[in-house]
């Protein structure tokens, strides 16, 4: 990659922090390693070293979008402020090539005596604009951040939304060609949350983004590439959907432990999948001009999966409303998919559920069988054949390849075991749509489009 094409360049990159058990240690550590060296001896720590990240490496081509995902305390926020320049690395080196705006940990950079005005002129004269830039660009950095009166209040006034809303309107309005932003949009409502959202996707066309998020759905719909930080260590650095999908697993191993699921072969299914693909009406909806055809492919037992093992997922299948297994779909059919799984232990509340992903692993629609057996759970006893099935209307899909997660665990919608889930289980892909716009499309009833006479408008009786 040309140096003029690299927005971002990290050469084995660390910050060590020193911990001190007590205060008068930061003097002994100031003052008796200069003394003991002065007479010959070894110095002797009165400290201990926390390395909040260590050895990372990354170039960052200009235009790229990179997502940094990991647990609390994981060196995310770290790493975002060395590269900013507010933090001095304790080895390594960061180079950037271009001017950086940066949204950090709530109300960083402003001063809380300060009214909104006045820290947005000095935040903006920070980030490089002049006075008459600043003094330009103010009407429409105070309608972004859409906080009225409280422009002229004190900041210590504001609550945690309104901190985001001034300081998130600051960035967007200084001409950065690197924007960083760290969890900021998390205490955001949801309309500015979406009003952010767009100006970051508008952002994306010409410069480069570092965005930190937990929510790991934010993170495949915007970002090339994802940093994978645990525990101050480099976990992974690769493609979105493939470094997301294994934090995601480690997040659940973590909590919980890994089982054997991995590593087991699959038992063979209770559903007969050798029965004959039912696809005949292909030949009749490709006359249809106004069709939608999904080619489904086969469950695929050999999936990367995870989970205790207690239970294992044998197999999942699309079907028709006759309960036979489906080639070919057309979006707006009815459709059954049925996910069949062998319990090798009791699970006292088990819960199937799946997800359906786009090729970038973005979630666009699924369920779970939680609610369905609310306070009447289906009890699966050890050695059992555990069975769901979800009817429902296919949706209409953009072109595209596609894939369904399937998973088991057991508890409740919020605390659960996770038994198994297989990441792809099921692919499927989109050959032709009529669809408009969106992640799919609503099998509509009807579209009614009516023109006639104005009616007169007449007073209630």
């Amino acid at each position: 990659m040309s140096s003029e094409s690299v927005a971002l360049e990290v050469q084995g990159l660390g910050k060590c922090f020193h911990i001190y058990d007590a205060p008068g240690d930061r003097l002994r550590q100031f003052v008796m390693p200069r003394l003991s060296r002065l007479l010959g001896r070894e110095p002797k720590p009165y400290h201990r070293e926390f390395w909040a990240l260590r050895s990372l490496d990354l170039q960052v081509a200009k235009g790229e979008t990179i997502g940094i995902i990991g647990r609390n305390g994981s060196g995310k926020s770290t790493f975002l402020q060395m590269v900013c320049g507010t933090l001095a690395p304790s080895c390594g080196e960061v180079k950037t090539h271009g001017r950086i705006a940066a949204l950090l940990e709530l109300g960083a950079g402003f001063n809380p005596e300060f009214s909104g005005r006045d820290n947005v002129a000095m935040n903006a004269a920070l980030l490089g604009l002049s006075d008459a830039q600043i003094a330009e660009r103010f009407d429409s950095i105070a309608a972004f951040a859409d906080i009225g009166e409280f422009i002229d209040q004190p900041v210590k006034t504001y609550s945690s939304g309104m901190y985001v809303r001034l300081a998130f309107a600051v960035i967007a309005h200084v001409d950065a060609d690197i924007l960083v932003v760290d969890e900021a949009l998390a205490v955001g409502d949801a309309v500015f949350t979406q009003k952010c959202m767009r100006f970051l996707r508008s952002f994306m066309e010409r410069g480069t983004l570092l965005f930190v998020s937990h929510d790991t759905a934010a993170i495949k719909s915007l970002c090339d590439r994802v940093v994978w930080i645990d525990k101050g260590q480099v976990m992974q650095i690769g493609p979105t959907k493939e470094v997301c999908d294994r934090y995601m697993q480690a997040c659940y191993e973590a909590e919980q432990g890994s089982g054997p699921v991995a590593e087991t072969a699959p038992p063979a299914p209770v559903f007969d999948a050798s029965l004959p693909w039912h696809d005949q009406r292909r030949d009749f909806f490709r006359a249809e001009p106004m069709r939608n055809d999904i080619e489904v492919f086969r469950f695929n037992p050999e999936a990367p999966s995870f989970g205790l093992g207690g239970a294992r997922i044998t197999g999942a299948w699309l079907m028709d409303t006759q309960q036979r297994p489906l080639h070919w779909v057309v979006g707006g059919e009815p459709v059954v998919l049925r996910i069949q799984a062998q319990c090798h232990q009791a699970l006292q509340s088990p819960i199937v559920g799946f997800v359906v992903k786009d090729r970038t692993g973005q979630a666009v629609f699924g369920d779970n069988s939680y609610l369905s057996y609310l306070g009447q759970p289906v009890v699966c006893a050890s050695g059992q054949v555990l069975q769901a099935e979800f009817s429902f209307d296919m949706p209409r899909m953009p072109v595209g390849n596609y894939a369904i997660d399937v998973a088991l665990a057991d508890g409740s919608q919020h605390d659960h075991v996770q038994q198994h889930w297989i990441q792809d289980a099921l692919h499927f892909k989109s050959e032709s749509t009529n669809m408009a716009t969106g992640l799919l499309g609503i099998p509509m009833r009807s579209i009614v489009l009516q023109a006639g006479q104005a009616q007169q408008e007449t007073s209630p009786p």
